[in-house]
């Protein structure tokens, strides 16, 4: 079932809610179709004179170019995070625009998960400052604006598929989630699952559950590290359909990935090797073998 572009609009909204309970159920819909110089005084009883000229060197100071660019959903100053005298990620100047879409591609220690939980406030920088959707990252703001997609996803061991779409949609002040959920769980064959719990899923099956909570809130930077582990064709190319839908209605998508498919499809690549970034460009114009060899799925 194709999923709608208007069920994935991706604005930016908050509210309070209270955890629900596992019994808060809501009844689904039908499924969708979709200074002053110093003068010279001269000395006593010397003949007064002209004052010598002097040649003063000016030193020119060079103004920051200011952005002119398009509004940012990333920007990052001197951004660095390290563990005592070990540097996870090295000083980091970064610009990416609102609707952009980067892969961001880098071997185990590169520093790509430390930079997209940065990013996300769950780890405080060591150095630098960053924005998200203009918000200081770790803002109330910021968090609003931000939907991230972990490769380790956690759920609530009482609350099934279902309630926590419910949970997370109505935390975000989404009133109109339903249909929305509806269209999640159909494209990612999730439906005869969805009143059962996540926890006892397997790992592919509590990807796509994860992928569902990711998107069913909205967003206007989603950050997304390793999302293909675990899934099948199906998961897959739902994911990139999604990942195509939000980029089309304006979302800035940031996917740390290994997935050679998918970094071919984003506008650009950044490449980070030991904590400081190696390539930022087009990725025709890179080779993405040769960034990517060596990297094994049991490093990401």
């Amino acid at each position: 079932m194709e999923c709608e572009d208007s069920s994935l609009r991706s604005r930016r909204t908050s509210s309070n809610m209270t955890r629900p309970t596992s019994s808060s159920k809501s009844s689904r819909p039908n499924r969708p179709t979709s200074g002053q110089r110093h003068k010279s005084t001269p000395a006593e009883n010397h003949p007064k004179s002209e004052p010598e000229t002097r040649s003063e060197t000016k030193t020119e100071v060079t103004e920051p170019t200011p952005y002119t660019g398009p509004p940012l959903a990333i920007h990052t100053t001197e951004l660095g995070k390290s563990y005592g005298d070990a540097p996870a990620l090295l000083p980091l100047d970064l610009q990416i625009a609102e609707g952009e879409r980067v892969s961001l591609i880098g071997h185990n220690g590169s520093g790509k998960t430390t930079l997209i939980r940065m990013l996300t406030g769950m780890l405080e920088p060591s150095q630098g400052t960053a924005t998200v959707a203009g918000h200081p990252i770790a803002s109330l703001e910021a968090r609003a604006a931000v939907s991230y997609l972990s490769d380790q996803p956690v759920f609530y061991d009482d609350l099934t598929v279902w309630e926590h779409l419910e949970y997370i949609a109505r935390l975000h002040g989404t009133d109109d989630w339903e249909q929305q959920a509806v269209d999640l769980i159909d494209m990612l064959g999730l439906t005869p699952r969805a009143d059962d719990l996540p926890t006892t899923f397997s790992r592919g099956l509590k990807q796509k559950a994860a992928i569902a909570m990711a998107f069913v809130r909205p967003f206007e930077l989603m950050l997304i590290d390793e999302p293909f582990v675990g899934l099948d064709r199906t998961g897959r190319e739902a994911l990139l359909e999604l990942f195509s839908l939000a980029h089309s209605d304006g979302a800035a998508l940031v996917v740390a990935t290994h997935e050679l498919s998918s970094v071919r499809e984003g506008q650009r690549l950044i490449a980070l090797s030991g904590g400081e970034m190696t390539y930022d460009g087009s990725p025709g114009e890179a080779d993405v073998n040769a960034l990517t060899e060596g990297i094994r799925l049991d490093e990401l």
